[in-house]
């Protein structure tokens, strides 16, 4: 049980680093999945061009960049915020995938709709299909959230302390190479259940509530 007290110091961080990252992405990822269905050819190759960019480059990498690269010159970046911006913008690529298949999940008429009440484009994003968006989005990007929740282990080789940096640490001070990674692994698993419960539920019950 020592070595549990240990590992669990890391699990706000991993919690933290998770909602944080999740959060950039969540944000970031609309004007990419906006970009995507812009009426302009070159707004639409520079979003899919940046997403392919974001997503095709491991997040371990992109932490390197930000880390060792930007964070080292000008602008003094702590671990925890490169760890931020690096598995954001990755989470904003998929973000905006996942915003982008559920734009494509609502039915035309509802923009039609829309344009026959004399809605802007903007008003009925953000009156009419916004809404239906994230309910049909909430479920994919739950699912992501646990992903993210996973990866962001990797955060640990640039000195966030998390939960592997804790277990990794307790690993090198008793000597012991296997049992702090098992309560590491044990915690992952007890934070992923309950998402993976909820977004069962949860997906359930949009599925109902979105129009058709």
């Amino acid at each position: 049980m020592e070595h549990l007290a240990v590992v669990a110091q890391g699990v706000s961080m991993t919690l933290l680093l998770t909602l944080s990252s999740l959060l950039f992405g969540a944000i970031g990822g609309v004007p990419l999945a906006l970009g995507r269905r812009s009426r302009i050819a070159l707004v639409r190759f520079i979003a899919r061009a940046l997403i392919e960019l974001l997503r095709g480059i491991p997040p371990l990498a992109w932490l390197f960049i930000i880390y060792f690269g930007v964070g080292t010159g000008v602008i003094e970046l702590s671990s925890f915020a490169a760890a931020v911006i690096g598995f954001g913008l990755v989470s904003s690529a998929y973000m905006a995938e996942i915003y982008r298949g559920g734009l494509t999940a609502i039915h035309e008429g509802q923009w039609e709709a829309s344009d026959a009440l004399g809605l802007s484009r903007a008003a009925t994003l953000i009156t009419v299909i916004g809404p239906q968006v994230l309910r049909v989005s909430i479920p994919a990007a739950a699912t992501f959230a646990i992903g993210l929740l996973k990866d962001s282990s990797v955060a640990s080789v640039i000195g966030v302390q998390d939960t592997i940096y804790w277990a990794s640490h307790e690993s090198t001070v008793s000597g012991d190479a296997i049992v702090p990674f098992l309560w590491a692994a044990g915690l992952y698993v007890a934070m992923t259940i309950p998402c993976a419960w909820a977004t069962r539920l949860l997906d359930a019950k949009l599925r109902k509530r979105v129009a058709r």
